[in-house]
């Protein structure tokens, strides 16, 4: 039996075979910043009708004395404001339309902070003569990014 020859490789192959594996690694990618803790807080909102019982409507300049007078100074870490249409169902059973602002805050559940609501609304009943104002409370998870 005839033996085959064994190919080489050229010398230039070889080398470069070799010192690929000297050269320096690639450096890591950078470690990702650790997402923000999601933080458990309140979500509240206010629902302050404008129709006046008797007569007449909140202006929108009484309710920014309103919300700069009573309600900033109360949460000035910040607040949310929409203006909304609502409608509710009266001890008769009328459906009554009436424009609306909804305060929405976001706050860590705190004694002070209860009781900050309650003053907002008792001061918005007897500032503009309403039976009562809708607070809604919800457990939030919040992020700030």
């Amino acid at each position: 039996m005839r033996r085959m020859p064994i190919a080489r490789p050229p010398a230039a192959l070889l080398a470069a075979l070799l010192l690929a594996g000297c050269a320096p690694a690639a450096r890591p990618a950078p470690a990702p910043a650790p997402a923000a803790a999601a933080q458990a807080w309140v979500a509240e909102r206010l629902y302050l009708g404008r129709s006046i019982p008797g007569g007449g409507s909140v202006s929108d300049a009484d309710l920014d004395a309103f919300v700069r007078e009573v309600v900033t100074p109360r949460f000035p870490d910040g607040l949310t404001l929409y203006r909304a249409d609502g409608q509710w169902r009266d001890p008769a059973g009328a459906i009554i339309r009436e424009p609306a602002l909804v305060v929405e805050i976001f706050h860590p559940a705190s004694a002070p902070a209860d009781a900050a609501l309650e003053a907002v609304a008792a001061e918005y009943k007897r500032r503009f003569r309403q039976t009562s104002v809708l607070r809604v409370t919800a457990p939030a998870s919040a992020v700030f990014y």
